[in-house]
């Protein structure tokens, strides 16, 4: 397992970290796994083993379900891991069990906390943006909490570019704790974070940290073209996350990654994890599981490195054109690029 600073911290995190929004899996969080505790610590046990240090997790997961029973299947061995989860969705009935206000932070922290059965989060993580609070409330609280030593670290999750930006500035401006770290959707399947989240990390110093990086399964191998979704599947259940704006594309690239896969002697899984850990930016693939055959495929790609060729296939395969006004400052880049530019460049010379 190969370990990389999270953005600019002394962090070292693994570059697959073991997603949890399958432990309990209720409500909306059904189709992803119903795993209990046991089941959630034989995952954490073939994780460890594994390298992995990084657990990732939510307070919205099952309404506090996930990190309860994180918090039960780690037991003493809290401090072998690191613990990320994420504040802002509702967690009750009320007006303020929501969003990103001081109230709802403070408070929200002290319930994880309660219920991963810790004396602190390593990475506290803003599950969304939220327009209607000041920014300086929401970052002044979570200063507050690092300060108090309830927090280690923070990041952003699912924020746009210019929330991401607007809130480094103001972070800077204000002498706050700064983000060190983005989570965010980055895959194969659609690679729009290149256009603005990628640069502003490398930018910025910022820990990328990405959520599906198989795309809610589609990635697997098991959806091919012409064929129904395979039953006791996200999409067989009704999941719609991510959308699908363009089948063809979704397909040429499966067929590649899956010839890919074929050639190395490897899984398509490990493939598709593999081809986003080489892109500029990311620190580590979050991967969770319904089973633990799936969970130890996901973790092999750890062990997998492509060639320039191979990433290269899997560029051109699932390459979408760029919008303005990136190409535009891809035609006119002049030599004048900063490295947060050359991705972006790249991008759009191989589309050319």
């Amino acid at each position: 397992m190969e370990y990389r600073h999270l953005g600019r911290t002394g962090l070292r995190v693994s570059t697959v970290s073991l997603g949890t929004m399958g432990f309990a899996g209720t409500g909306w969080a059904s189709p992803v796994g119903h795993i209990d505790v046991e089941g959630a610590r034989r995952q954490l046990d073939i994780a460890r083993a594994a390298g992995v240090n990084l657990i990732d997790t939510a307070d919205v997961y099952s309404d506090g379900a996930s990190e309860e029973i994180l918090g039960q299947a780690l037991g003493p061995n809290r401090d072998q891991m690191l613990i990320a989860t994420k504040v802002r969705g509702g967690m009750g009935e009320g007006p303020n069990d929501g969003g990103l206000s001081r109230h709802h932070i403070i408070e929200a922290a002290e319930a994880s906390l309660r219920r991963l059965g810790t004396d602190h989060i390593d990475l506290y993580q803003l599950h969304g943006w939220d327009g209607s609070t000041p920014l300086e409330e929401t970052l002044a609280a979570l200063d507050d909490l690092v300060r108090s030593g309830k927090v280690r670290y923070i990041g952003a999750s699912n924020f746009s570019g210019w929330h991401l930006m607007k809130a480094l500035w103001a972070s800077d401006k204000g002498s706050f704790e700064r983000f060190a770290s983005q989570q965010i959707y980055y895959s194969l399947q659609s690679r729009d974070a290149e256009n603005e989240l990628v640069p502003i990390t490398l930018d910025q110093g910022l820990g990328i940290l990405v959520w599906s990086p198989l795309a809610g399964g589609l990635l697997t191998g098991k959806y091919r073209r012409g064929q129904d979704a395979p039953e006791g599947s996200r999409r067989f259940e009704g999941w719609t996350e991510p959308p699908i704006y363009d089948e063809d594309r979704l397909y040429n690239t499966i067929e590649v990654l899956v010839e890919i896969a074929e050639e190395r002697d490897a899984s398509p899984t490990q493939v598709g994890l593999a081809w986003t850990l080489a892109k500029p930016g990311v620190t580590s693939v979050i991967v969770g599981a319904r089973t633990e055959e799936q969970l130890s495929d996901s973790l092999g790609a750890a062990d997998l490195t492509l060639s320039d060729a191979e990433i290269a296939r899997l560029d051109e395969a699932s390459a979408t054109p760029l919008p303005y006004p990136y190409w535009h400052q891809a035609n006119t880049a002049d030599g004048r690029s900063s490295d947060a530019d050359l991705s972006l460049i790249e991008r759009h010379l191989n589309l050319d």
